[in-house]
Order: structure tokens, then C-alpha cells, then sequence
């Protein structure tokens, strides 16, 4: 997003699906690495974060969610109703414990780690919750959801912006649900 940042980290992530949750699993060759928030629903974009924007159908005017995860494993997860960004509904701190996350890294990194680390973080969102907040597509075989993955940094030593589908945006924003791609579950058992 914007001009390519002199720190760019190698960000990968690979998800599943069975009937019951979403797993993700992401994987940073990275730098500059800290974590300061500490509690859910804190700054986590300041932090080295990973970031799973989607909304669990393929209409985009259904609303979609946002989850961030600092390098800690401290989340972020609120749910968009509608097209205004402004407008949103922030997940409760009891229901954000329903998504088990686990991470290489410390909750608390600070100062940076300016040496190169690579970390990861991974957790499960239960479809159960999805559906307290908008109607929801069973991932299954062929299924589409619309998503964007996300890698930021915002108040490290190096600030970056780093997208999955592109987002046609002068400067960082990743509330652009028409920048969303597809995503399209198969069955690698076939």
C-alpha cells in the first residue's frame, strides 16, 4: 500500500476449515519486532501484527470482521455492520476468548527485537461466533469468502503496510472491502 517500505518481512499464512472453526497459521521472517499492548482489543496494528479481514460469505455489503494479532498473541477482533468504518461493533473480551491463539513470541516484546526473528502466531475462530454477527457460509468444498491478509507495524523503528490483494490506496487503510479477494475453500484429501 503505497510506496514499497525499505523493510519489507517475508509474511506467509496458510488457513483451514472444518465444520466447527477457521484456522489460520501465520509465519514472519522479520526485524524491528515489538509488542507493547497488552490487552485484547488494544493497539495491536502498532505493534508487529498480522491481520485477517474477511467477511464469511461472498457479499460484501454483509459487513465483514477484522482480526488483528500482535506478534504477543494480543488480538483485536471487531465486526463491520455495514460500508461506514466508524461504524462498528467491538467484539466482548469474553467472546475474543473463544479464539485460541498461540505464539512464538513473549506477550510482551519491548524494547524491539532489531535482530532478524522469525515468529508466528495461529488461532481458531469458531464459526458459532461468526454467526452472532452476520449470516455465515459454511466453509466447504468450492465455498467462497471475500478476505484480505495483512502484515503492519505502525509505531515500530520501521513502519510497513504489507497486503495480500492489492488495495489501490495512497496511504495505509485496510477498511477497503472492495479490495477484499476471493477465498476459496477445496478439499486437499481428494
Amino acid at each position: 500500500m503505497g510506496s514499497r517500505p525499505d523493510h519489507f518481512p517475508k509474511t506467509e499464512v496458510k488457513i483451514v476449515y472444518d465444520d466447527t472453526a477457521i484456522y489460520l497459521m501465520f509465519r514472519v521472517e522479520d526485524r524491528y519486532v515489538r509488542a507493547a499492548a497488552q490487552e485484547h482489543q488494544g493497539n495491536v496494528w502498532e505493534d508487529s501484527c498480522v491481520e485477517f479481514f474477511f467477511t464469511p460469505n461472498s457479499d460484501l455489503s454483509a459487513g465483514y470482521f477484522n482480526l488483528e494479532m500482535n506478534c504477543g498473541g494480543t488480538m483485536l477482533f471487531h465486526f463491520h455492520p455495514g460500508a461506514d468504518i466508524k461504524e462498528k461493533i467491538v467484539i466482548p473480551k469474553s467472546e475474543c476468548s473463544q479464539i485460541v491463539c498461540n505464539h512464538s513470541l513473549p506477550q510482551i516484546v519491548d524494547p524491539e527485537i532489531s535482530e532478524p526473528v522469525t515468529w508466528t502466531v495461529a488461532c481458531s475462530i469458531p464459526i458459532s461466533l461468526l454467526r452472532r454477527y452476520c449470516k455465515v457460509i459454511t466453509p466447504a468444498l468450492n465455498v467462497e469468502w471475500r478476505a484480505n491478509f495483512y502484515k503492519c507495524a505502525d509505531k515500530t523503528s520501521h513502519p510497513h503496510w504489507l497486503t495480500w490483494s492489492p488495495v489501490d490506496f495512497p496511504k495505509p487503510n485496510f477498511h477497503i472491502p472492495e479490495s477484499f479477494g476471493i477465498l476459496k475453500f477445496v478439499n486437499l484429501n481428494c
